[in-house]
């Protein structure tokens, strides 16, 4: 094996087991990052510029690095989570809104723009492996956005939702445990 081949294969080993765990990443600014085909390049983020206080907590999410951010009421909890992102800036919806409801085992039913651009869509899914919205969601202000998890692992790190943003399903029942009704969340 050649010396190039050999670090390539390190490099991309390193990078899968940094996605994998999220609390032991070290987000690095964007100056440092320097592979632009990673999919994803974490942004170091602080909370305080973008949220007054903690309150409840605060979620960002970062569309163009494709991350989610974390921090907990206490000031001291903190994690970073590689996601999925929507497909276009067209569905994107950027602004501040919060958590309104939590649920485990979420149904699913795609809205009339999902199923225009793709018919073969069921009008309803209920919870279950196939369901998109993976094991838990949390439902934010805005009618139709989410942040849920997927059972589809190859969406987190890309441009694959129609809006929402996506977790891995341990990720999502990570963060799912520590979040709570009236979690301030900012997708940026």
């Amino acid at each position: 094996m050649t010396p190039s081949r050999l670090t390539r294969r390190h490099a991309i080993a390193a990078g899968l087991a940094a996605l994998a765990t999220p609390g032991i990443l070290r987000a690095a600014p964007l100056s440092e990052v320097t592979n632009r085909r990673n999919a994803s390049a974490f942004v170091t983020r602080d909370w305080r510029d973008h949220f007054d206080t903690l309150g409840k907590g605060a979620i960002l999410a970062d569309i163009d690095s494709r991350a989610l951010h974390y921090w907990g009421p206490d000031g001291e909890t903190y994690a970073l989570y590689p996601s999925s992102v929507p497909l276009t800036e067209e569905l994107t919806r950027r602004g501040y809104t919060e958590v309104v409801r939590k649920r485990v085992g979420p149904d699913w039913t795609p809205t009339q723009s999902m199923r225009e651009r793709d018919p073969s869509l069921p009008a309803y899914m209920p919870p279950g492996p196939g369901n998109p919205l993976g094991t838990h969601a949390l439902y934010l202000s805005w009618p139709a956005y989410l942040v849920h998890g997927t059972h589809d692992t190859r969406k987190i790190g890309r441009q694959s939702s129609s809006g929402c943003i996506g977790l891995y399903n341990p990720h999502i029942e990570e963060l799912f445990a520590k979040v709570a009704v009236g979690t301030q969340v900012l997708l940026l």
